[in-house]
């Protein structure tokens, strides 16, 4: 069937100007003006005012978890909590509501220990209050630290002889240990908690494909895959289940199980699932004091953060991608931890460019790195969003001149290097225009403009969320731009984003998303 959009603003991000565009069988067949594209109506031509709203390419979504999304509707949501006291409150009426049994896993995330009143993580004891016969996990927002209690603890059979992982730290006060863990030593565990049933948990994916669509958003990521997440991906996959394009990023030495299973979703879709590569941390968060820095945090003499991989482990795994020509995705936060990637893939530059290494959030790339990005044909995927959420305390953490380097867009863009934005959901929710309005403000919670020239303009911030998605991976000629022979992945919106003030920009609602000519979001 076809469809005819017109009676609207489009913003195309090709070089053009659009009175209407005709959709045929998915994809985008004819952009012009309105008397020309209405000549190839015939009577099964569905006519669609946009009645003055703006239609516009649908968002892409570079990096986020979709299966953290859809656990998190399991899960006890903490993200309002101001202190240990509202934490226990929390998990409380949690117990009450759904008349918990003993020995059932309870997951938690949300908290944010920057934003409690303690400034501190909680304990193990502070969980075992509530939850004595039940093992418990409470995540930090971030991801990359948590606590476990007691009943948790014993679960994984961790004492007080336990030792930490390489590149993770286990708590110990006076040699007992805390519940708090981080970096490999959580994530590791985190792996080993068992499944939600199969039924709740399509349930919940469905509810995660929903939200991502209420945000404008037709690609999606699943950006850390385990062998564990191959029964609910064969689900998906085989009944159908997934209404978005799914990428899936794995962990490099489970390939074979992942590419035995799915030996048909090797970076090419299939029922909308596609494994596009590998996934790898090099070090943990700024605002938790565990991104890999070159230079000490504000306060400490020597303390750097910390990596999670040697260096020789880094070169084998850029060495796996470039051999099985699949795409590599590099967790790095600090200066110190861009520095180990680029230096791997140096060893390897010929040809690097055809697999399009990625720098995952990029947060405190230094400016003199740069230009080894653009050489070396590294894509940075910035999470812009931290000068908002926690750029205050990035100001704390480094200091404000050093803070306002983070994710350095503009300084980016000035040497062309093509770059990606990103919510790392479910650490925020999948907002893109919150994110754009970030990027061209770069205003923190308490209205600080954290670096002022790393600012850009807003259609330079919707490329990087459109276009630019679509270029990492390896879709610029099908997705990220209104153009004709694209797919018709496209959103309507009540406000044209390149005619209101910036401010508003956060506040702009998705009416509509439509993945490939199909309504799949109508907003009420």
């Amino acid at each position: 069937m076809k469809k005819i959009f017109y009676d609207g603003n489009f913003i195309t991000l090709e070089n053009y100007n659009v009175e209407a565009i005709l959709v045929e069988d998915g994809f985008i067949k004819k952009v012009g003006n309105k008397d020309d594209i209405f000549s190839y109506k015939d009577k099964n031509t569905e006519l669609i005012s946009l009645e003055g709203y703006t239609m516009m390419p649908s968002f892409i979504d570079s990096h986020s978890h979709f299966s953290g999304i859809a656990n998190g509707f399991l899960k006890v949501n903490l993200e309002g909590c101001k202190s240990f006291n509202d934490i226990q409150e929390v998990l409380k009426k949690y117990k009450e509501d759904h008349q918990v049994v003993d020995n059932v896993w309870i997951l938690s995330d949300g908290y944010d220990h920057n934003s409690l009143i303690e400034k501190r993580h909680p304990n193990k004891e502070l969980i075992d209050e509530i939850f004595p016969n039940n093992p418990v996990v409470l995540q930090h927002k971030s991801g990359h630290v948590g606590v476990f209690n007691s009943a948790a603890l014993r679960f994984f059979n961790v004492t007080n002889d336990t030792h930490s992982c390489n590149g993770g730290m286990i708590e110990k006060v006076g040699g007992s240990l805390t519940g708090y863990m981080e970096e490999n030593s959580f994530l590791n565990y985190l792996k080993e908690i068992p499944m939600p049933s199969m039924d709740n948990l399509l349930n919940a994916y469905e509810k995660a494909q929903e939200l991502y669509l209420s945000y404008g958003i037709t690609t999606i990521q699943d950006g850390m895959a385990y062998p564990s997440m191959i029964p609910i991906y064969q689900n998906l996959v085989s009944n159908r289940k997934l209404k978005l394009d799914l990428v899936s990023y794995i962990e490099p030495n489970s390939r074979k199980v992942f590419f035995d299973t799915f030996s048909n979703c090797i970076r090419k879709y299939y029922n909308n699932f596609k494994i596009g590569g590998y996934k790898i941390f090099l070090d943990g968060s700024p605002q938790s004091r565990t991104a890999w820095m070159r230079t000490p945090y504000v306060g400490e003499n020597m303390y750097l953060g910390y990596n999670t991989m040697d260096d020789k482990d880094v070169e084998d795994v850029v060495k796996t991608s470039k051999d099985t020509n699949m795409q590599l995705l590099a967790h790095c936060n600090g200066d110190k931890a861009a520095e180990q990637y680029i230096n791997s893939i140096k060893k390897f530059e010929n040809d690097i460019e055809e697999i399009r290494p990625v720098m995952i959030h990029a947060q405190f790339v230094g400016l003199d790195q740069l230009s080894d990005l653009k050489k070396y044909h590294i894509i940075p995927s910035f999470f812009i969003e931290h000068v908002f959420y926690w750029g205050d305390i990035h100001i704390e953490n480094f200091g404000y001149e050093r803070a306002s380097l983070i994710s350095p867009a503009n300084s980016a863009l000035k040497q062309h290097i093509l770059f990606t934005f990103h919510q790392d959901s479910p650490v925020i929710k999948p907002n893109m225009f919150e994110t754009i309005w970030c990027a061209t403000t770069r205003k923190t919670k308490k209205g600080v403009i954290l670096g002022e020239n790393e600012k850009i303009s807003v259609l330079d911030a919707i490329k990087a969320v459109t276009i630019n998605s679509a270029y990492q991976y390896f879709e610029e000629d099908k997705k990220g731009s209104i153009k004709e022979g694209k797919l018709a992945n496209l959103i309507i919106v009540d406000k044209n984003p390149l005619e209101i003030s910036l401010d508003e920009l956060k506040n702009i609602q998705v009416l509509e998303t439509i993945k490939e000519g199909v309504s799949l979001f109508k907003r009420n």
